[in-house]
C-alpha cells in the first residue's frame, strides 16, 4: 500500500532575509544576531540569546533532504520566537515582508514541498492588516501564524478583531505558537519556560479566544493549537465547570467550553502515544495533524513514527493525521 502523503504543519523557518532585517533594524529595539557560535547564528533579544540556528532552517536544499529522511512530503513553513514582536513601525513591517516573501520564494522553488504560514506585525494592527491583504494573494501562502499573545496583549483584544475577520473572509487558518509565556521568573530553571510555559500559554490563548468571543464572532475561523493543544484538552472540564459556577465567565461564550474543542485543530507534538490517543478520542482524528517542531530539540526527528508505529491508530486515522487533514485545512487537497 502506498503510504499517505505526510504534511508537517509545525515546521519552523528562519530565512536569511529575516536575519538581515534584524542586523539592519534591530539595534534600536534591543535585537541583534550573534554570529560568533560555529553552530549557527542566534537571535539575541534584550540580552538573552536564542538557540543557535542550523543552516537547515533557511537552506531549502538541506531542508528537503532532511524532510526526505523523515518521510515528510510537505512543510508548512512558519517563523517562530521572536517573530516580529521585537520591532515597531516600518521595521516591523519590513521584517514581516522579508519572512513572507521568503516563504513565497520557497514555494516557487519547491511548489510540491513548501507552503507558507504568513507572519504579521501584530503589535502594529494597521500594518498587520496591510500585510495580511498583501500576502493573501501571494502564491504559496496558505495560513497565518500568530503568537499566543502580542507583547502581553491577548488575542481577544478588540484591535486584533479585524485581522480575524479578514482571515475568515480570506479562508486563511490561523496557527498559534507560544511566545513570551507567563511566569517567566518561576519558569526560568530547568527550561520550564518551554517544558511547562509553552503548553500553558497555548491553553491561555485558547481560553481568551473562547471567552473573549472570537470564535463566536467568527464561526468559520480555523485555529490550530500547537503541542497537541498544550494544556487545553486536559483542562476543558475545569473550564466548563467554571462557566456554571463563576460569574466572571457567565455569558462570555455562547456554548459550554467543551463544545469549542472541535473549533480548534491540533498537532501531534505530545511526546506520548497515550496522550495523543487521548487527544484523538477527545477531539476526533479529523482535528489532529502531523507536527514536528522542525528542527528544535523539543520536536520530533521522525514525526511520522508516533502516528504510524506508537499510537496504535487505525489505517484510516493515520491517513487523516499524517496528511489528509492538513491538505484540507491548507486548501491543498
Amino acid at each position: 500500500m502506498t503510504p499517505p502523503r505526510a504534511v508537517d504543519i509545525h515546521a519552523h523557518f528562519y530565512p536569511e532575509a529575516f536575519l538581515k532585517v534584524i542586523d539592519d533594524e534591530g539595534a534600536p529595539f534591543g535585537a541583534r544576531v550573534d554570529r560568533s557560535n560555529p553552530k549557527g547564528p542566534a537571535v539575541v533579544l534584550g540580552g538573552a540569546a536564542g538557540p543557535p540556528l542550523d543552516a537547515t532552517y533557511w537552506d531549502l536544499d538541506r531542508r528537503v533532504r532532511a524532510m526526505d529522511r523523515a518521510g515528510v512530503a510537505v512543510h508548512a513553513l512558519s517563523l517562530t520566537v521572536p517573530m516580529t514582536h521585537w520591532a515597531r513601525g516600518a521595521a516591523a513591517a519590513r521584517a514581516a515582508r522579508a519572512v513572507n516573501d521568503a516563504m513565497a520564494e520557497a514555494h516557487r522553488a519547491y511548489p510540491e514541498r513548501f507552503v507558507g504560514c504568513a507572519t504579521l506585525p501584530m503589535q502594529e494592527p494597521a500594518l498587520a492588516r496591510e500585510e495580511l491583504e498583501r500576502v493573501a494573494d501571494l502564491k504559496g501562502i496558505r495560513a497565518v501564524y500568530m503568537g499566543t499573545n502580542v507583547n502581553g496583549r491577548e488575542l481577544s483584544d478588540p484591535e486584533f478583531q479585524p485581522l480575524f475577520e479578514r482571515c475568515q473572509a480570506r479562508g486563511l487558518p490561523v496557527l498559534l505558537h507560544p511566545i513570551s509565556v507567563i511566569g517567566q521568573q518561576r519558569l526560568a530553571p530547568f527550561y520550564l519556560n518551554n517544558l511547562l510555559g509553552n503548553p500553558f500559554d497555548t491553553a491561555i490563548a485558547a481560553a481568551h479566544l473562547v471567552f473573549g468571543g472570537v470564535l463566536d464572532r467568527f464561526p468559520k475561523l480555523q485555529v490550530c493549537l500547537p503541542h497537541a493543544g498544550g494544556a487545553l484538552p486536559y483542562l476543558y472540564g475545569r473550564l466548563t465547570h467554571g462557566q456554571g459556577v463563576r460569574p466572571e465567565t457567565r455569558g462570555a461564550a455562547r456554548k459550554p467550553f467543551r463544545a469549542y474543542l472541535r473549533r480548534f485543530t491540533y498537532d501531534t507534538i505530545s511526546h506520548s502515544p497515550e496522550i495523543l490517543r487521548y487527544l484523538i478520542a477527545t477531539v476526533g482524528a479529523d482535528r489532529v495533524m502531523l507536527g514536528s517542531d522542525f528542527c528544535f530539540d523539543m520536536g520530533y526527528t521522525r514525526p511520522c513514527d508516533i502516528v504510524t508505529k506508537r499510537a496504535r491508530l487505525s489505517r484510516a486515522d493515520q491517513t487523516r493525521i499524517l496528511g489528509g487533514n492538513a491538505l484540507r485545512l491548507l486548501g491543498l487537497a
